[in-house]
């Protein structure tokens, strides 16, 4: 029988400034953009982008992906000239393709260092967890271009830091710190440099040990509800308690707990 081939995964079969690693045994999965100095990001990334993080949702090898990057700094944002050449149908997909990391079922990790603007900024925004390096600088350059963040950076901004900090960051430019980020509750953390990779790898290991399924329904339900009526949220939150608690990773949880040992979760 032939292999079966698709045009759909042709996209996929030569990576466009990033490569795929994927550690089975530590249940990890490392997205690394890879081209120095700047990692520019160009369209066709954008796109392979949310393939791979698509597929990578559907690997059962894998339980939690990072996004990080080699060299100095994580993204210097998009390839500028390729927005005047795409077609309107590619730039009408910039915000669905880089919001892939928040629609993945499993959590996200971004590493932070050096340059993250625009559309490398943006990318960050859509993951769960953002660590930063002091070094990190994040900024939506995008009005020095006589444009505005058009991947979901000034919506995703807004609603972590409120109107006045994003117009301040978008209208004006503006670049803020790893720290300014932290504080400001945009960076989930900002280390030291040398402790970004150390830090990202305490992450992933304390993120394995939490039962997929609850993992995957807390997500969901945050995501869900971000925009919606507290009352809405503690309905959809009571439903999804409610699901839980016929599960067996629920079950193995209490037994565990009663047992006073380590419990073994297997997202059932």
């Amino acid at each position: 029988m032939p292999a079966f081939q698709s045009s759909l995964l042709e996209p996929l079969n030569e990576l466009d400034g990033f490569r795929v690693d994927v550690n089975a045994e530590r249940q990890r999965a490392d997205i690394v953009l890879c081209r120095p100095p700047l990692n520019v990001i160009s369209m066709p990334q954008r796109d392979q982008l949310r393939l791979v993080f698509e597929s990578l949702d559907l690997d059962d090898r894998v339980r939690i992906i990072v996004l990080r990057a080699e060299g100095e700094h994580f993204s210097s944002g998009g390839n500028i000239k390729g927005f005047l050449e795409a077609t309107p149908e590619t730039v009408s997909k910039l915000a669905w393709n880089i919001a892939a990391p928040a629609r993945c079922s499993k959590p996200v990790i971004v590493a932070n260092r050096g340059y993250t603007f625009g559309v490398g900024f943006e990318i960050s925004l859509a993951c769960d967890f953002r660590i930063a390096s002091e070094t990190t600088k994040y900024s939506l350059p995008e009005q020095r271009l006589g444009q505005i963040p058009g991947s979901g950076g000034s919506a995703r901004l807004q609603k972590m830091v409120g109107v006045t900090r994003t117009k301040d960051i978008v209208m004006r430019s503006k670049r803020i710190s790893g720290q300014q980020a932290y504080d400001w509750g945009v960076a989930t953390e900002c280390v030291p440099d040398g402790e970004l990779e150390q830090a990202t790898d305490a992450l992933v290991e304390e993120l394995i040990t939490f039962a997929p399924l609850a993992q995957r329904t807390a997500k969901k339900l945050l995501n869900d509800t971000e925009d919606a009526l507290l009352t809405t949220s503690i309905e959809l939150e009571g439903h999804a308690y409610s699901r839980l608690r016929s599960s067996e990773d629920f079950r193995e949880g209490v037994e565990a707990f009663h047992a006073k040992r380590k419990p073994n979760f297997k997202g059932l």
